[in-house]
């Protein structure tokens, strides 16, 4: 399912059912009141969508606050297993979707964010396999843009923004043809004020090969940890990359090794919730990085 927190407040989208098939249902949680509400249902029931949010500043109180939010919802699989191509917005005070211009590239399992006016959305797969289609949507001319393509082409990687920069980081090459599939140590690095991807020196590279693991930015460095490797268990290693240094460094291991966490970065510390490691995990641990 999709989950975006909009001030107060928590929006749950789709996902999969009891009966192992996409919903329709959104439902928000209010943390004052305690109390889950069903919103509006989308158009066509589906898994595996990306989004996004775009807060309006109104005050109540005394104090200005984000009171209006327009929630952006792109792509997901529907009932007949293929990717769509759908882009909504839902109005939280009307409690209606609305359908904008469709993506070029139809997909599932995408990572998107907002940056300005304009949504990102990259990655992502169609069918077991992954897509690197990177496109932008632009919120005041409702179009969209296709950006380069991501260079490697891979499964279960991360994404994360610093300053200019968007880190394209690890995954799984997928084996399609003779090709095994393989975890990769990759790094691509997209500047965002040129609107091309940078050629990368080989010391770029993650020390360890992962897959499906937690990643975000912290303190000026891109942090990942856990996830899958080429070894038997999943890991526990956690690295972060120095911009200003152009090379990785290792920090503390995970107390829990685990993959397919659900993540958020709070007052520059990086929450790792659940996942899983034999078997599914309730743990939720949080890494913390001084500016030192």
């Amino acid at each position: 399912m999709a989950v975006i927190a909009l001030g107060k407040r928590i929006m749950v989208i789709g996902g999969v059912g009891t009966n192992q098939l996409p919903l329709k249902v959104v439902e928000m949680y209010h943390i004052d009141e305690g109390k889950w509400k069903k919103r509006s249902v989308l158009r066509e029931a589906a898994m595996g969508i990306s989004v996004t949010a775009k807060g309006k500043w109104g005050r109540g109180r005394g104090w200005a606050e984000r009171r209006d939010y327009r929630v952006y919802a792109a792509g997901g699989m529907g009932l007949d297993l293929r990717p769509h191509n759908h882009l909504q917005h839902y109005d939280m005070l009307k409690d209606m979707w609305v359908s904008l211009a469709p993506m070029p590239t139809p997909r599932y399992a995408a990572t998107s964010f907002l940056r300005g006016s304009k949504i990102y959305v990259l990655g992502g797969r169609q069918s077991k396999y992954a897509v690197n289609a990177f496109e932008v949507f632009d919120i005041e001319t409702r179009s969209w843009t296709k950006f380069p393509n991501i260079p490697c082409k891979r499964a279960f990687s991360s994404f994360v923004t610093l300053d200019d920069r968007l880190y394209s980081l690890g995954g799984l090459r997928q084996g399609r043809l003779y090709r095994q599939p393989k975890f990769l140590r990759t790094m691509d690095m997209f500047d965002m004020e040129q609107g091309g991807w940078l050629k990368m020196e080989r010391s770029f590279s993650l020390k360890k090969r992962r897959a499906d693991f937690v990643a975000g930015s912290l303190s000026g460095r891109v942090i990942v940890a856990g996830g899958l490797g080429n070894q038997p268990t999943v890991l526990e290693t956690a690295e972060a990359f120095h911009p200003g240094k152009n090379k990785w460094e290792v920090l503390p291991a995970m107390p829990t090794p685990r993959c397919a966490c659900s993540s958020i970065v709070i007052k520059n510390c990086l929450l790792a919730v659940g996942g899983v490691n034999q078997g599914l995990s309730d743990a939720v641990e949080a890494l913390c990085v001084s500016d030192s």
